[in-house]
């Protein structure tokens, strides 16, 4: 096996990171992204029949859907569902003091089957949506537990699959068996956020703006004719209000400071050769206070003034340089530009874990109770990696509280909230938790990533083919399942997401955004039935990472369970979900221990 290397891995992170925000398809300016909206109803998007259809169609159709811009999903009409969905029924979900609406794929429990008497709940691992739970009719776990009687629920969480903002959909979506429609603005666009090979291409929502007209004259004198001045300090005046309002609400305090000091490192680069750097620094120092002193109503102005300055410090010191400086405000306005996209992707992808756990599952979680119409309020639960990540904080979460979590049983697949003592592949990441770097990669696009490694992972000279060891073990997958996994299952992930996971490597597990609390600490208080499957060969969360876990909650609540053989079959990170043996030796294990919580209490979840 070829090993990977954390420096190619950063340095691949970083190169897809900047084609991302190379790439605009999208205007969003992200002014209003905090503003609470009245609750949009409830969109149910239904069909009788799963739509089905063949993989190269899939692709062709959801790539077009996102490259097409507005009124791209011209398939999402009345009574109808995006073609990518193969669920019975796609409902979306308004997340309360925020403008998203999450995704929730319904798969309806067969009239043959069992009566089950609780829901379940499926989610997907981080930068992943549905379609690993759903990847073809014959191999569809989704579809396997509702043939069992379970109405199952995937959650898409924000920023994955189908899920949108609020603003982002135009369309007048209505449900077959209901009249209501959403209350959208009829202006807003409609996106995927997944589920295409240039998925990770289409992360950046930029509108291009014009730069300075810049002109030479009298050639080899090397005079130099600027015709709009004030342009430029308004885009530069833009790009500091943007560092000391808008970001000040999704970063701390030092990577705020590590951002712009990056941003005036890059500014002080250019005046070097022209012997302005000095005049510069004093300028960039005011700058840094102003940046730091945010809230004050002056401070529009007074940045504005400041880069009026700068930029007259620009004008006169071109009039006395030489020729190749000539370029010197262009590259100036370049420079901002590129920063300026940066700033709007790190806005753009402005959650974290906490995010996904105190606002995602919680709204998921209420619907679906609501709509199953449960009798003591309590859902089944199966997470895959992430997913489970998920479920163990809420579990550590509720019993600090001492609340009830609403669940009667959990299945937790490839997920820990300690890695300290296990060789994780994940271990790469580490040098991302760095706050600078939330500057360099302020998105990890795995979408792209993955969809620019497939063809040298699974084609001669196989250059890549550590990445095939990291999903799925040696023929543990077909080769067409494998290819619509990488090609279609993965997403853009916020460099915050990663910087909290990687809490998970350090010394007391997986904390929330703060740092003061450990999602590990509580779990002894567990009293939620809980079912904990590894992978023998899972590179990502191999069997040790999982045992971290599990040993911390009471032995009278947890099963344990390694799949995988010394001398194969082996199991890796998707093949508990997706491989070929996992309907004959994983689900059934899985529905027996879900089937046996899956009794009725008197006790109401709070």
């Amino acid at each position: 096996m070829v090993h990977v290397h954390a420096a190619d891995l950063r340095a691949a992170l970083q190169a897809a990171a900047t084609a991302c925000y190379l790439n605009p398809l999208h205007s969003w300016t992200g002014d209003d992204h905090r503003r609470k909206r009245p609750a949009a109803r409830f969109v149910v998007l239904r069909s009788a029949i799963p739509s089905r259809r063949p993989f190269s169609a899939s692709i062709e159709a959801s790539t077009t859907a996102i490259v097409g811009g507005a009124g791209a999903l011209s398939s999402v009409e009345k009574g109808k569902k995006p073609e990518i969905c193969t669920a019975d029924e796609l409902h979306y979900v308004p997340v309360p003091g925020t403008d998203w609406k999450i995704a929730l794929w319904r798969y309806l429990p067969s009239n043959e089957a069992p009566k089950r008497n609780h829901p379940l709940m499926l989610l997907s691992g981080v930068g992943t949506n549905a379609i690993g739970f759903d990847l073809s009719p014959g191999a569809s776990f989704a579809r396997h537990m509702s043939k069992q009687g379970f109405d199952t629920w995937i959650v898409e969480v924000r920023g994955a699959g189908l899920s949108i903002r609020a603003h982002e959909s135009n369309e007048t979506i209505q449900s077959s068996d209901k009249p209501s429609i959403s209350n959208l603005d009829s202006t807003d666009e409609v996106k995927l956020t997944g589920y295409s090979s240039v998925e990770g291409l289409s992360a950046v929502n930029i509108t291009p703006k014009v730069g300075p007209k810049i002109s030479k004259v009298n050639g080899d004198k090397g005079e130099l004719v600027s015709v709009d001045e004030s342009q430029l300090v308004t885009k530069l005046t833009s790009t500091f209000m943007n560092l000391a309002e808008k970001l000040s609400g999704y970063l701390n305090e030092g990577q705020l400071r590590a951002i712009s000091e990056k941003f005036l490192e890059q500014i002080s680069k250019l005046l070097e050769d022209a012997g302005l750097a000095e005049r510069f620094n004093e300028i960039a120092a005011k700058i840094s206070s102003l940046l730091e002193a945010r809230q004050n109503s002056s401070v529009a102005g007074q940045l504005r003034e400041l880069s009026q300055r700068l930029i007259n410090t620009i004008e006169e010191g071109q009039k006395s340089v030489s020729p190749q400086l000539f370029d010197l405000q262009e590259r100036l306005s370049s420079t901002i530009e590129d920063f300026q996209k940066q700033l709007d992707l790190i806005v753009t992808y402005d959650w974290d874990f906490d995010n996904y756990l105190e606002e995602d599952l919680p709204a998921a979680m209420e619907y679906i109770r609501e709509h199953s119409m449960v009798k003591d309020g309590k859902l089944l639960t199966i997470g895959h990696s992430m997913g489970g990540i998920l479920l163990y904080a809420l579990l550590s979460r509720c019993a600090s509280q001492g609340s009830k979590c609403g669940l009667a049983a959990i299945v937790t697949l490839a997920a820990s909230v300690d890695y300290t003592t296990s060789k994780s592949s994940l271990k790469l990441l580490l040098p991302l938790a760095d706050p600078a770097q939330a500057l360099n990669v302020p998105v990890v696009p795995l979408g792209a990533l993955m969809t620019a490694a497939y063809p040298l992972s699974s084609r001669p000279p196989y250059v890549l083919s550590w990445v095939t060891s990291q999903v799925s073990a040696q023929d543990m997958m077909l080769p067409e399942l494998y290819e619509k996994l990488v090609l279609n299952n993965f997403c853009t992930i916020p460099a915050k997401v990663i910087l909290q996971l990687t809490s998970a490597f350090r010394e007391g597990g997986l904390r929330n955004r703060t740092g003061n609390f450990s999602y590990k600490d509580n779990l002894h208080k567990c009293d939620v039935p809980v079912l904990a499957l590894a992978g023998d060969q899972d590179l990502i969360c191999p069997p040790e990472a999982v045992y971290e876990t599990v040993k911390l909650i009471p032995e009278s609540k947890v099963s344990y369970k390694v799949f995988g053989k010394p001398d194969g079959p082996h199991y890796a990170h998707y093949d508990l979900v997706g491989g070929r043996l996992a309907t004959n030796e994983v689900y059934p294990c899985i529905i027996n221990f879900l089937c046996c919580h899956d009794e009725l209490t008197c006790e109401h979840s709070d």
